[in-house]
């Protein structure tokens, strides 16, 4: 497939099952997020890898925050079960550096970068994922269990694994509804 071909087919597949990447494949899927735009050349980013029973612990942490929010028992239930739905889940986090040329909107926005090249570059080779978010992502008991501290953001988990259903073509969208060009 190329370039062109994948980013204008990208998507996202919420059914995802064993084999995970490994090995070469998820190295380059690791060294695509490397390739991210950073201003600055901070590499303000941390690629944190959930595979196995360390699903399970991601997902008591997830229940644990959602206890801690006063979520309603189900809720709780579907959090600790959240990680379980890949076989791998990467937790991409914005390491904000201290700077007065880069802000931190920018070195989040360039974690978010490499997030989406990491998914790219496991559809290139074969394999899906999906970006996930929610207020996991901005909860500081979560931040707090992955290590994160002071400005850093988690921007999103990455599942991943092999595709379990085919999935639908996205239709077909306008370009001339979201551009506007200057002065016209």
């Amino acid at each position: 497939m190329d370039a062109l071909e994948l980013l204008l087919n990208r998507h996202s597949c919420p059914r995802l099952a064993e084999p995970a990447p490994a090995g070469p494949a998820l190295d380059a899927i690791f060294n695509a997020g490397l390739r991210a735009p950073d201003h600055g050349g901070l590499m303000p980013w941390e690629f944190i890898v959930f595979a196995g029973e360390q699903r399970d612990a991601l997902g008591q942490i997830l229940a644990q925050a959602a206890q801690k929010r006063g979520d309603a028992e189900d809720k709780v239930e579907k959090a600790r079960l959240a990680p379980l739905r890949a076989p791998l889940v990467i937790a991409v986090a914005a390491k904000v550096k201290p700077s007065d040329k880069v802000p931190p909107l920018e070195q989040q926005l360039s974690a978010g970068c490499a997030l989406m090249a990491m998914q790219m570059a496991a559809q290139a080779q074969g394999f899906n994922g999906m970006w996930r978010s929610g207020w996991f992502i901005f909860d500081q008991f979560v931040h707090r269990q992955l290590g994160l501290a002071g400005e850093d953001q988690l921007v999103g988990f990455l599942y991943l694994g092999t595709p379990l259903v085919e999935v639908r073509k996205l239709p077909e969208r306008d370009p001339a509804q979201f551009v506007r060009y200057f002065g016209e």
